[in-house]
């Protein structure tokens, strides 16, 4: 098939892309580099079924382009980050909202299918877990900017169900804390490249509030594996799906599993979030996915735990920082290293 993807030179957007070529598709990648890396697709370029599209995913005449062809436009380009929403929360809500409104319209006239990459944020602090795909939504009050981003992405999901009734066959994926290789490790990335960037750095890793906030961690592979079976199952056509991991981990304890897999000596330091998101933030205590309705569906099983998926993290990060590359490459096991990672950075 020919696919677009919206995002493809960020983090899950680029892994994507190359599971896609893995498999012998065409794809074309729209992204602005605000956020995505161009070295993330830069083993691409040569690549006669591989086509960059450089521009912004509200330009609908540039959509309308991009999209001319292909069976199906996986929109994962969003402002991600929770530093990002209590700094701009007006550039969160207007590529989210937009954005989505851009690329459905554009489907829409091309007739390809929309998978599109929602949010665990749009459950908000709902305290009922696991979190099913019909929980309701409980967010905080909107002068709050920590939910700009769950509503802009809710927003989308009420899109495109309003284009599924026009016919349009759309999925919408719910990601619960993608990690892996090629995460942002500066201060708007992720919790969990920001632990191994602090732990390699020598540390202080720091834990916000108590560290007894739980999440759940889902490598990127798991996160990719279950976006293609969204685009390819015909049954997924106008549902909405959980991808994640169902272990549910404590912040700190996070920490400290990243800290022994590094070696590193860093001591953890517990600060209040107002010191990094200033007063407006406010956090969730649990958030746990269930996956019976993907496993059902999409025969969506995550089969990497979260130690493994560490491990093969501090590995690319450890390329990436010449500095720790002389510590044991904790990416190994007895026995050699994991005999496959179709994911592996370009070097």
């Amino acid at each position: 098939m020919r696919a677009l993807v919206s995002g493809g030179a960020g983090f899950i957007g680029s892994h994507l892309v190359d599971a896609l070529l893995a498999a012998g598709h065409e794809v074309v990648v729209l992204d602005d580099f605000s956020s995505g890396r161009p070295e993330n697709v830069a083993r691409h370029v040569a690549d006669p079924r591989f086509r960059l599209v450089r521009g912004d995913v509200r330009d609908r005449g540039l959509l309308r382009d991009a999209l001319r062809g292909c069976d199906v436009a996986f929109h994962l380009a969003a402002v991600v980050g929770v530093r990002h929403y209590v700094e701009d929360p007006l550039r969160v809500m207007s590529v989210g909202a937009d954005g989505t409104a851009a690329i459905l319209a554009a489907a829409w006239e091309a007739g390809a299918r929309v998978v599109f990459a929602s949010t665990s944020e749009v459950y908000g602090r709902n305290p009922e877990q696991p979190l099913v795909e019909g929980a309701a939504r409980l967010l905080g009050d909107t002068s709050v900017d920590r939910w700009c981003y769950a509503t802009a992405k809710a927003l989308g999901e009420h899109l495109c169900f309003g284009y599924r009734r026009r016919g349009l066959p759309v999925v919408v994926l719910r990601y619960f804390n993608a990690y892996g290789p090629r995460a942002k490790e500066s201060a708007y990335g992720g919790v969990v490249p920001r632990f191994i960037r602090q732990a390699l750095a020598g540390g202080p890793i720091t834990v916000f509030g108590d560290g007894l906030q739980t999440r759940s961690f889902t490598y990127v592979e798991d996160t990719v594996r279950g976006t293609l079976a969204a685009a390819l199952e015909e049954r997924a056509a106008g549902e909405v799906f959980n991808i994640g991991h169902p272990e549910e981990t404590p912040i700190a304890r996070l920490a400290e599993r990243v800290r022994d897999l590094t070696g590193s000596p860093a001591r953890i330091a517990r600060l209040p979030y107002e010191s990094f998101y200033g007063e407006s933030y406010e956090d969730v205590r649990r958030r746990v996915p269930s996956v019976e309705k993907a496993g059902h569906v999409l025969g969506f099983k995550p089969r990497v735990a979260l130690d493994e998926g560490l491990a093969l993290t501090i590995d690319w990060c450890r390329s990436r920082n010449p500095a720790a590359s002389g510590r044991r490459n904790l990416g190994e096991r007895e026995g050699g290293r994991r005999d496959h990672d179709p994911f592996e950075p370009a070097q």
